[in-house]
């Protein structure tokens, strides 16, 4: 019972800080995260739980989960970026209670393991720290996949509802995504396992109900409200995306490869490590491996291979589509340190060297990150210097721990030190970089102060993320001057600098006033008068 105690005591002082802690250090960034905040924030003002909306249109992109959190959340501490991300914070944090309830239930001894390590990814700590539905997506499909599982050891029926309700869940967060890469994945292991009643077990008549109950409502209703809904949703941003590069994110075939290894460090070296191990036990053994406690093994590979490979032959990629892969990945480590500390089994000086090194040089481009983002490189210097002398000090404490007779009993403890130096470094010192140049709160502050009243705002030639991060920030519909939007009353423009000319000539017969730079940006704003002013020179 102590033990338990101090596990959730742990859990809770990690997951604050890598998920929470810090939400408000810096603005909206990218074109997402400021897009489906407003979108919660419109559905919330019209009292409207079935139709997002963006700008006072449909915005039938994604399904509503996400937004419905922001809605909840917004009506009870407010609208702000940081209550826009808290909904995925909430969701990681679930995900990892998950997984460790499921180990200590299945797999106990390394629960904890299991949970810190899936906590710790940086995809995990990037996504949980975002306004956006990716985090949604992968908490919904892992706890899926541990009901099903659960079931699939235990027999028990609430785990299989619990499966199908996750699903449910996964639909409304993202789509169809997530039923059919959890049919695939149960597919493929039945397949291997040869066990066909498996997946006829599996199809329960409850189950599937319970499913339509809880997606159908949504989606009827809002194709009723509009009709448009299948063909914008289904066909432009599911198969449309999946098929073609209709949304100009195209990237070679092996790319997720890379990004999965990246998403997971600093444990990449040894998920690596227990996933060749696993292959190469279910190749030697085959049906002796599915037939004992290490079939969890091959599931967790099938559940880490069949996203990669099926996002792979995407011809549009985003790196928040593999999310949902990532916690197999750690599960499967938190299995394998388990299997190794079982049999007393030490790694090897090799795999301890390389785990150190990966784990500890993320410390330098977390203490660099300022310099990074305002360089877009990593300057030599004194500063670079420090860097990597600390990230090799750490990695020789990680090396020099590991190497004693603790072993892997110190991996989890002793990996997580940079992770937690990482995070708290870039909070501290990359925050005001990132929102400086990365969002759009500090231009809005600033041109906020030069007004007395707020005037409609616009924009020309800039980004969409600068763009809906205005829309956010401002509440405001934003015109756009390329797209004919012009105000025809007063009002503020935003445009890259030295654009007074350009936009005079758009504006022609308006006085058209340079009011300030935002310098981190390359962005001017100007006051530009009512129709039938004289245009000043």
């Amino acid at each position: 019972m102590k033990n338990s105690r101090t596990d959730w005591l742990v859990l809770a002082g990690f997951c604050g800080f890598l998920f929470f802690f810090g939400l408000a250090y810096f603005g909206l960034v990218g074109a997402d995260e400021p897009r489906y905040a407003q979108v919660a924030r419109e559905m919330l003002a019209r009292h409207d739980w079935i139709t997002p909306t963006l700008g006072g249109k449909p915005w039938l992109e994604k399904p509503p989960l996400y937004y419905w959190q922001a809605m909840l959340v917004y009506s009870i501490f407010g609208v702000s970026d940081w209550a826009a991300r808290l909904p995925s914070a909430v969701d990681a944090t679930m995900m990892v209670v998950a997984i460790y309830l499921f180990l200590k239930r299945f797999r106990p001894g390394f629960q904890l393991d299991g949970a810190l390590m899936t906590a710790s990814a940086a995809g995990v700590v990037a996504f949980a720290r975002a306004a956006s539905t990716d985090m949604p997506l992968a908490a919904m499909f892992t706890l899926a996949l541990l009901a099903w599982y659960a079931w699939y050891e235990s027999g028990a029926k609430t785990f299989l509802a619990l499966f199908y309700a996750c699903l449910a869940l996964g639909a409304l967060a993202k789509g169809p995504v997530a039923p059919f890469l959890a049919a695939a994945i149960v597919v493929a292991f039945a397949a291997a396992k040869h066990d066909h009643r498996l997946l006829l077990r599996s199809l329960w008549i409850p189950g599937m109900l319970l499913f339509c109950a809880v997606v159908l409502p949504w989606y009827i209703a809002v194709q009723v409200k509009n009709p448009e809904f299948f063909q914008v949703f289904i066909f432009q941003h599911n198969l449309a995306r999946f098929g073609t590069n209709l949304y100009h994110h195209p990237e070679p075939f092996w790319y997720y490869v890379p990004v999965v290894l990246l998403g997971l460090i600093p444990w990449s070296v040894f998920v690596a490590t227990s996933l060749a191990e696993t292959i190469r036990v279910w190749w030697a053994e085959r049906q002796e491996m599915l037939g004992s406690e290490d079939a969890l093994n091959a599931f967790l590979v099938i559940w880490l291979a069949l996203p990669v490979l099926f996002f792979s032959l995407s011809q549009s990629k985003l790196p928040g589509y593999i999310l949902p892969a990532l916690p197999a990945g750690t599960l499967l480590l938190a299995e394998y340190v388990r299997r190794r500390v079982t049999d007393e089994e030490r790694p090897s000086v090799f795999l301890i060297v390389l785990h150190a090194i990966v784990a500890a040089m993320t410390i330098v481009p977390a203490l660099m990150v300022q310099y990074i983002i305002l360089q877009h490189r990593l300057p030599w210097g004194k500063a670079a210097a420090i860097s990597f002398t600390f990230a090799a000090v750490l990695a020789m404490g990680i090396a020099i721990t590991m190497c004693t007779k603790l072993g892997f009993g110190a991996l989890r403890f002793i990996t997580l030190v940079p992770v937690v130096l990482a995070v708290a470094a870039i909070l501290r010192l990359g925050a005001p970089a990132l929102d400086s140049t990365l969002s759009v709160r500090p231009l809005t502050n600033e041109i906020s102060h030069l007004e007395d009243k707020p005037l409609p705002l616009a924009v020309t030639h800039v980004s969409r993320e600068t763009e809906y991060g205005l829309a956010f920030y401002r509440n405001q519909l934003i015109g756009r001057y390329e797209s004919g939007l012009v105000p025809p009353g007063e009002h503020l423009v935003v445009a890259p600098e030295g654009s007074q000319a350009a936009i005079a000539k758009q504006v022609a017969g308006r006085r058209v006033s340079y009011l300030g730079s935002f310098a981190p940006q390359g962005l001017d704003y100007y006051w530009v008068s009512a129709v039938g002013m004289e245009q000043s020179h």
